[in-house]
């Protein structure tokens, strides 16, 4: 009898887990198939299980236009230059904050815990920024958002968790605490660097919002803001030569081109996710309570 219950279980359980998985996955099969298909299958919402008429009509187009190609170009800058900046910033505050000896120690981290709590708001921010001469430079995308509060916090907890010995016999042979920092430190906390750099990286190439507001110039706008004029504003001006000159054969449609947008800006997350994950779930247990 009892086996019959943990066989239902079993059973009912791995019927949840496949629904999800389908719900998961689905969406993704969607927007491939769509940006596969011939305009007049996506338009008319002939598209559900398998492509119609098959072409790569919306991907010629994306990848053939100046302003996708150039703000794709800007999104792997931001990421790359912004979670370089973000991991220094932030080992740079959670190093000393970890040192229980700092003068201040407990004043300083109050004052940097209550920024996540209260915010000025988005016009003191912006007016700050444009006090600072940044507005419609690259600056304004990765100076504000140098340090996230909460990673920092995960780090801390990480530094402290380095065994005081290190830090006594390292002080013993004459080291200084920059050189105790890049010479032990940073060596033993590549576990919670490799997490630190997936979580900016995946902030960084999903945001769009600083770039909403603090940049003019088109030539610096990430992809994320052209996807959304895409999707949401429907500004198809810059693919307008491009779906004038398709054949009407196999004329790409607005909606082919929204979807082929998406897919290939998550594309990169997609290939990678898979091989980074466990630093996420080690990312999740950074703090934990350990046995």
């Amino acid at each position: 009898m009892q086996s019959k219950k943990i066989s239902l279980f079993d059973s009912m359980n791995i019927i949840f887990m496949l629904l999800l998985i389908f719900a998961t996955l689905y969406p993704l099969y969607y927007m491939g198939i769509i940006s596969i298909s011939s305009g007049s299958a996506a338009s008319s919402g002939e598209v559900f299980w398998r492509p119609i008429e098959i072409n790569f009509k919306a991907y010629n187009v994306i990848l053939n236009d100046p302003a996708i190609v150039r703000s794709y170009f800007n999104t792997i800058f931001y990421t790359g230059a912004g979670v370089l900046i973000n991991l220094l910033m932030t080992a740079l505050c959670a190093y000393p904050l970890s040192r229980k000896y700092m003068y201040g120690r407990s004043f300083f981290a109050l004052f940097v815990v209550f920024t996540m709590f209260f915010d000025g708001g988005l016009i003191p921010r912006y007016m700050v920024v444009h006090a600072l001469g940044m507005v419609n430079t690259v600056w304004a995308i990765l100076i504000p958002t140098a340090i996230n509060v909460f990673n920092m916090i995960l780090m801390r907890t990480f530094f402290e968790d380095i065994p005081e010995a290190l830090h006594e016999s390292a002080l013993i042979d004459g080291y200084g605490e920059f050189k105790i920092f890049y010479k032990i430190v940073l060596p033993l906390s590549m576990p919670v660097m490799a997490t630190m750099f997936l979580f900016y990286a995946v902030a960084h190439w999903n945001s769009f919002f600083p770039a909403l507001i603090y940049l003019n110039e088109k030539q610096l706008y990430p992809m994320q803001i052209i996807l959304r004029n895409i999707v949401i504003a429907g500004d198809m001006a810059s693919q307008s030569a491009a779906l004038g000159a398709a054949e009407a054969g196999l004329a790409v449609m607005t909606e082919n081109i929204k979807y082929a947008c998406v897919f290939v800006a998550i594309l990169p997350v997609l290939i990678i996710y898979p091989f980074v994950q466990k630093y996420f779930v080690q990312g999740a247990m950074l703090g934990s309570v350990k046995g």
